[in-house]
């Protein structure tokens, strides 16, 4: 019997082993706003694929640059051929005749009207261009991973002051139902109290519901596998005042740095580059080639190296090739390129007006969102005090409930024009002073 327990307290402490650290790696792991972008940089498919693009352009630029070296082709023939040969009586013999042909040729491009070096330009312009398309991105990822983590923390606000909310409506309903059973108060002042106390768990459900919303579109932003479970880490401080950059001097610094202008200008010179090439159509090209090669063919009379030997030559050579007619297709090369360039300028003037308005917008968003704090402040200053007094009153019998629900509906509403207006306030400066390179932190 001994011996049984003995066994069952073994078996028992092995499976709390193996199930121990199982339990610990379902845990939720707590994300910081910089884990959540550090993240996102390295595993968003967006970011990859226009890495990607990036080493593909690099690969571009190698093989641009390696037009201007020569070339070294080699080939081989081996033939076997059968048919009948005829002696010098006139008679005819069936024969298998065995020959082949070997050479090498090289040739490099000397002129061709500077085509080569503006395409490895133009591939280089693309190279850095495609660098900046990965900042842009990361850019436009940053901003909607900040507004997702700053809706959570709204989010958890919120569900704070519904708890505490909720928590005071049972206690009033519990001291209600205690005055009314001795009479002390009206039935319609109890029901009343029920019915606000069961709206306050009502708001409660929507708030976590709006929780657990927010936190899936974080997920969904960092394309997080659907079966992580995670959290955010929130701040010790959020602050909400601040003094912005004046306008004029945020949209100047925004144009100059941020990555959408800068990849427009590298379009509209790639678009100039284009225009070269095409027009370098209309010049001549002159190229270099060399050519050795050798040949035999079944021969009683030499032998096979002898007639590799004997039939062995080497050509050197330069070759002019002068565009007279091209049936228009140089011409239209070139309009398409003026074309571009046209369409390139255009691009990048709506790049810089949609900018410079972004920003614009973003400060007129700084200016509201602050304006509406400071009035929340005071509105939530006073709706508290004012519901303070309204629940210490109803607490001794002073004050009726019609009147007590009228301030707690005002101090519910003042407190979340408050939190909403702070959370807003946070969130504008960021992205205020983002378009000005300033890094978004909490």
């Amino acid at each position: 019997m001994k011996h049984i327990t003995f066994k069952c307290i073994f078996l028992f402490t092995i499976l709390c082993c193996c199930y121990c650290k199982p339990l610990q790696a379902q845990d939720t792991a707590k994300w910081s706003l910089q884990q959540c972008l550090d993240y996102a940089a390295r595993n968003n498919i967006t970011i990859n694929t226009l890495r990607l693009q990036q080493r593909s352009g690099e690969q571009d630029v190698l093989l641009a640059k390696a037009a201007k070296l020569p070339n070294l082709t080699g080939s081989g023939t081996q033939n076997l051929q059968h048919g009948k040969v005829f002696s010098v009586d006139g008679s005819a013999e069936s024969q298998w005749t065995l020959s082949g042909s070997y050479g090498l040729s090289s040739g490099i491009t000397i002129f061709n009207g500077q085509y080569l070096n503006n395409d490895i330009r133009q591939k280089q312009l693309l190279l850095q261009q495609a660098a900046y398309n990965i900042e842009q991105g990361m850019n436009d990822i940053t901003m909607n991973i900040t507004t997702a983590y700053l809706n959570i923390l709204l989010a958890k606000e919120t569900i704070l002051y519904q708890q505490d909310l909720l928590n005071t409506a049972v206690a009033q309903v519990k001291q209600s139902q205690d005055r009314y059973n001795v009479g002390s108060i009206a039935l319609r002042d109890l029901a009343e109290l029920q019915a606000q106390q069961a709206n306050d768990r009502y708001q409660l459900v929507n708030a976590l519901n709006q929780h657990r919303q927010y936190l899936l579109n974080l997920k969904q932003l960092l394309q997080l596998p659907y079966d992580s479970t995670f959290d955010i880490v929130s701040p010790d401080t959020l602050m909400a005042n601040a003094l912005p950059t004046p306008l004029r001097q945020a949209q100047e610094t925004a144009l100059a740095q941020r990555p959408e202008v800068k990849s427009s200008e590298l379009n509209v010179q790639a678009a100039q580059l284009d225009l070269a090439k095409a027009r370098s159509g209309y010049l001549p090209t002159l190229t270099a080639g060399a050519n050795v090669a050798t040949s035999y063919a079944r021969d009683p009379d030499y032998t096979y190296l002898k007639q590799l030997d004997n039939n062995f030559y080497q050509q050197i050579g330069l070759t002019l090739s002068v565009p007279i007619f091209t049936r228009r297709v140089v011409k239209t090369n070139v309009e398409k390129s003026k074309i571009e360039i046209a369409q390139a300028q255009l691009d990048l003037q709506n790049t810089r007006t949609t900018l410079a308005q972004n920003v614009e917008q973003a400060y007129i968003n700084v200016q509201g969102a602050q304006s509406q704090y400071d009035a929340a402040v005071e509105q939530l200053r006073y709706s508290q005090e004012s519901y303070r007094i309204a629940t210490a009153a109803l607490q001794v019998g002073q004050y009726n409930t019609v009147d007590y629900l009228l301030q707690k509906n005002l101090y519910v509403q003042a407190l979340q024009n408050y939190i909403q207006a702070k959370y807003n306030a946070a969130l504008s400066i960021r992205i205020y002073d983002f378009y000005r390179g300033i890094p978004i932190k909490l």
